[in-house]
């Protein structure tokens, strides 16, 4: 029994020094076949290093090839994936007719596009084009164009190059102790109207703040020393009063209509020093009173007078009213103020129809 032990520890003894010296072969050999394989593949990378971009040219010609087959190959099989399509598009006959890049039509026209215009536009003077049809085309006036230009008169040339302004104005650079008060006062007109502007931008919107060279749109502005070929009447407002109600509009409050309405500003602002009371313009339920959200409104009081018109008052210092409340045409709802996005005592009015705007000179009596 013992004898057989000894046999069976000999041989394992054996079996495990046989699988030892095996490993120990195997590590060093794969140990120099990766020292040649290393070795190899430097060689390698140095001769493709040396030849770097002498083969790009034919590889990038043999992938898109090889691109475009696979693309005519599977094209019809992709037809045929289509609802209702069962058209091999390799068998629909080319069209006869031939597009010219050029036009001999004397009717071809610049299609002027309907996006709302954020910044100076340059516009290329063509045959038959006038001070009027350029400033009737982009929706400005006469002197909004020759003010940009420097045009006196109506000279223009066939090819001239333009610049025209977003809206009727003026633009201004900026330099060094500008304000938009500075501006306003320079060009003749409100500061609040560069402040609504919505593509001037501030370097502080808390204090109206610019930077010195930034070019900012002044509207309606009037170029210094100039006489306007249009007349640009400041309307006064006249008295509301104590009135009843009608079913028809009656003014806010008194004072000087600063800034139209238009397309980025949709009312109108009325300003006062003397900060006058603010009337109802309508009958109706008071349905918004306060500083409701973070809006540039400020305090604000909305009418909602049952008929689908609502109106709007904003910028208030005191408001007089509460939502629920019912007024009459006429009743005083608040006090004009310059809470908010304001640069001034005023108040800005909006006259609403269904949720559409109106400009309210055109329902106010």
């Amino acid at each position: 029994m013992e004898d057989s032990y000894e046999k069976f520890l000999a041989f394992f003894t054996e079996v495990k020094l046989f699988f030892s010296e095996l490993t120990n072969y195997l590590i060093k050999n794969l140990h120099l076949s990766f020292l040649r394989f290393e070795e190899g593949k430097g060689v390698f990378v140095t001769a493709l290093y040396r030849q770097r971009g002498r083969y790009a040219r034919r590889l990038m010609h043999t992938g898109m090839a090889a691109l475009a087959a696979v693309g005519i190959m599977i094209a019809p099989v992709i037809a045929q994936e289509f609802p209702g399509r069962s058209v091999n598009p390799w068998e629909i006959p080319s069209t006869s007719t031939v597009l010219s890049a050029t036009t001999e039509d004397p009717e071809t026209t610049t299609l002027v596009s309907d996006k709302v215009r954020d910044k100076v536009i340059e516009y290329t003077v063509q045959e038959g084009d006038t001070i009027a049809s350029i400033a009737q085309k982009f929706g400005i006036d006469e002197d909004t164009v020759r003010w940009q230009n420097s045009i006196s008169g109506d000279r223009i040339k066939l090819g001239q190059t333009l610049e025209i302004l977003p809206v009727t104005g003026i633009s201004h650079k900026v330099a060094k102790g500008d304000t938009v008060y500075s501006i306003a006062k320079k060009y003749d007109t409100s500061p609040q109207a560069i402040v609504d502007f919505p593509y001037n931008t501030f370097s502080n919107d808390e204090t109206f703040e610019l930077a010195i060279g930034q070019v900012v749109v002044v509207p309606d502005g009037v170029r210094p020393s100039a006489i306007p070929t249009g007349p640009r009447i400041r309307q006064i407002t006249p008295d509301a009063g104590t009135v009843v109600a009608s079913g028809t509009f009656v003014w806010p409050t008194g004072g000087t209509i600063t800034q139209r309405f238009v397309w980025y500003h949709k009312g109108i602002d009325i300003a006062n020093r003397g900060a006058p009371a603010i009337l109802a313009a309508d009958a109706g339920t008071i349905v918004g009173a306060g500083w409701l959200d973070g809006y540039g409104y400020g305090n604000r009081v909305i009418i909602d007078h049952g008929n689908g018109y609502r109106t709007l008052y904003g910028h208030l210092s005191q408001i007089y009213v509460v939502p629920g409340q019912t007024v009459a045409r006429g009743a005083a709802i608040g006090k004009m103020g310059s809470t908010g996005r304001s640069t001034g005592m005023h108040l800005h009015f909006e006259v609403l129809l269904n949720g559409i705007y109106l400009n309210p000179l055109s329902v106010l009596r």
